[in-house]
């Protein structure tokens, strides 16, 4: 457990904070405690005792030091559009905000490398290197406003990930404040790397427990010319789950394969007024199939392909967009799912992967589930790799951490998972809400092991302590 040599430490210690940082940039007011006490878990709210936004890594090398030596506890954080509480401050202490260090420092085009600080906006950084003909495919839905290095700590995937892999496929190299506020560099700016253990995947999907990472080098990749686009209506939704194996049984590897059930996709077109797609009651889930390459007539043929094959699933009538404009509207209803179904009272997120084939049994044990344990989930997510979101509303339940009947209900849920050869987090992480299910999945010597780890960074455990797994 974290110890504080004192209830108020880090505000005694805010002057040499100040001195770091500049005034400026220790706070302490209610109005920014309360801000940086949440982010988009659930309905969940702790309050740091000061916030504090370095620029650099000396700086945060400076303030880890005196946090380190009073046992401190701190909490990094980026944008806060985080679903898992990594972000939540919830032994006070300090919160260490990394908004300011927001620099693309160089897009190497002859190495197809991109170095950058982690608080620069996912979307950002893929438009400065779009802009030079070059592609970063991991996209979070929220790639809009989530930062780059939280997309590290949580090793984000995104739509485009069943083509082309998660964050972890693209980083080379960190720069890293370690707890004990030494800098290193985990590895190297190169493709193969076999020297000594790979901290660098180490550190990458840590949830900021063993270091704050301070810099970013991502590999690159030619921008795909071309891409092709349909939402293709299903009358069942275990039918659209059957659809998402047969078709890479069949040969076919979309670059974005979305599946959105009709309530979930009923609330945000709402929400977002649009009308792009047409709702009828006898439509249970929808998928969102994506190709993209170089040659537009092979992705025609492989799309006209793809939808030849879904009529043996009972797919309705496909639509095919027919520009850009109706693509980004397709693809603003995907990405604000979670967003309108939190704010129809889903407020409780379960981000649960299978291995694809496994989809339909996931989908109706989450339908049964809900009937026996009252409440009702609607499912959307990356189905083509098998990465279901599970949103559940229950009458008199905002949050999961502390009912009993939910967390009955999520330890059903989370079983079902493991006995379809799954896991308990594709990409969300596991952080405050669902550390208490580390024992479904793994073993006491895997658990043993992560706090081997975590105390081999970490000694005195004040960084980001109590996320993932309480050390004992």
């Amino acid at each position: 457990m974290v110890t504080v040599s004192g209830q108020n430490t880090a505000v005694e210690m805010a002057g040499r904070f100040k001195q770091i940082v500049g005034e400026s940039y220790v706070l302490a007011d209610d109005e920014s405690r309360n801000h940086y006490g949440h982010d988009e878990t659930e309905q969940l709210l702790y309050l740091p005792d000061v916030v504090i936004k370095p620029r650099t890594a000396a700086e945060i090398s400076a303030i880890m030091k005196i946090c380190n030596e009073h046992r401190i506890p701190v909490t990094p954080r980026g944008a806060g559009t985080g679903l898992s509480g990594g972000a939540l401050p919830h032994l006070g202490g300090v919160l260490l905000s990394t908004e300011r260090l927001n620099t693309i420092l160089n897009i190497d085009e002859r190495n197809l490398q991109v170095t950058t600080e982690p608080g620069v906006i996912t979307e950002v950084l893929q438009n400065a290197v779009k802009a030079k003909g070059l592609f970063y495919p991991p996209d979070p839905s929220s790639r809009g406003s989530c930062f780059i290095g939280g997309n590290i700590a949580e090793n984000s995937g995104g739509p485009k990930a069943v083509k082309y892999g998660v964050v972890k496929d693209y980083v080379l190299n960190l720069e890293v404040v370690l707890p004990n506020g030494e800098i290193i560099w985990t590895g190297a700016n190169v493709l193969k790397n076999s020297t000594g253990y790979n901290l660098t995947q180490l550190i990458v999907g840590s949830e900021g427990t063993l270091g704050i990472v301070t810099k970013i080098v991502l590999k690159l990749i030619p921008l795909p010319a071309h891409d092709l686009l349909m939402l293709v209506p299903f009358k069942s939704l275990e039918k659209a789950g059957e659809a998402v194996s047969a078709i890479f049984r069949a040969g076919f590897i979309p670059s974005g394969l979305e599946l959105v059930e009709i309530d979930a996709l009923k609330i945000v077109s709402e929400m977002v007024d649009s009308h792009v797609v047409a709702v009828s009651d006898d439509i249970e889930a929808h998928l969102l199939i994506e190709v993209d390459g170089n040659n537009p007539d092979v992705l025609m043929q492989e799309i006209e392909a793809i939808a030849t094959l879904l009529q043996q699933f009972d797919a309705g009538e496909i639509l095919f967009a027919d520009d850009a404009q109706q693509k980004a509207e397709l693809w603003k209803l995907r990405r604000r799912v979670a967003e309108a179904v939190k704010l129809a009272g889903y407020t409780i997120e379960e981000d649960t992967v299978v291995p694809r084939a496994e989809l339909p049994a996931l989908i109706r044990g989450v339908k049964k589930l809900g009937k026996e344990h009252n409440f009702h989930a609607v499912c959307y997510g990356h189905a083509g790799d098998g990465n279901l979101h599970v949103r559940i509303k229950k009458e008199g339940t905002a949050n999961s951490l502390e009912d009993a009947d939910m967390i009955e209900s999520l330890r059903a849920l989370f079983k079902l998972v493991y006995q379809l050869g799954g896991t308990i987090s594709g990409e969300h992480g596991i952080g405050l809400i669902q550390k208490s299910y580390m024992d479904i999945v793994f073993a006491q010597e895997n658990l043993t092991l992560m706090r081997s780890i975590k105390k081999a960074f970490d000694p005195n455990n004040i960084l980001n302590a109590g996320k993932i797994f309480d050390m004992k």
